[in-house]
């Protein structure tokens, strides 16, 4: 008798999207925030991002995903995407992070506005996610980016191009 084996890659596309929001951080340069993760020795950097609780609003759920990651929410949001943007998790990520229930993200994206200064912004903060950040140009963004983030990137930065432009 074959046995059968089931590949990993097609499961994990039959699990549903972990519902999320992700905050593009914008200064008075134009120039847009990016962190590096604290649980990995690659260079995996991101824009702040994270999870939606239960009887949150997509707005909310930013808001405080922003001052647990980055220490202030200090910001005025001037935009929220038109849709939902979502990115697969590679397959060996799939299988550990969120216990394994999801296939990746759906995620509604806000373009911020920071109205503080730099010394405002505490990654360390009691839960951190960042061992450190930086002020980066909307072009290099995407090439800082895990790999399997870059589209979602690259449409984020064109949906919110106009804000990143005029301030």
């Amino acid at each position: 008798m074959k046995k059968d084996i089931t590949d990993h890659s097609q499961k994990a596309k039959t699990k549903p999207y972990r519902s999320g929001v992700g905050m593009m951080l914008i200064n008075r340069d134009g120039k847009i925030f990016a962190a590096r993760r604290i649980d990995t020795r690659s260079e995996a950097w991101q824009m702040p991002q994270g999870g939606i609780d239960r009887g949150e609003t997509p707005l909310e759920a930013a808001l405080r995903e922003l001052k647990e990651e980055v220490g202030t929410d200090n910001v005025e949001v001037i935009a929220e995407s038109k849709d939902w943007y979502q990115y697969d998790l590679p397959d060996y990520l799939a299988a550990k992070l969120w216990k394994g229930k999801f296939q990746g993200q759906r995620q509604k994206w806000f373009a911020m506005r920071f109205l503080g200064k730099d010394s405002e912004i505490n990654i360390a903060t009691e839960r951190p996610e960042f061992c450190e950040w930086k002020w980066t140009n909307h072009k290099e963004l995407p090439d800082l980016i895990v790999h399997f983030k870059r589209d979602l990137y690259r449409d984020v930065i064109r949906e919110f191009s106009s804000f990143i432009k005029s301030l």
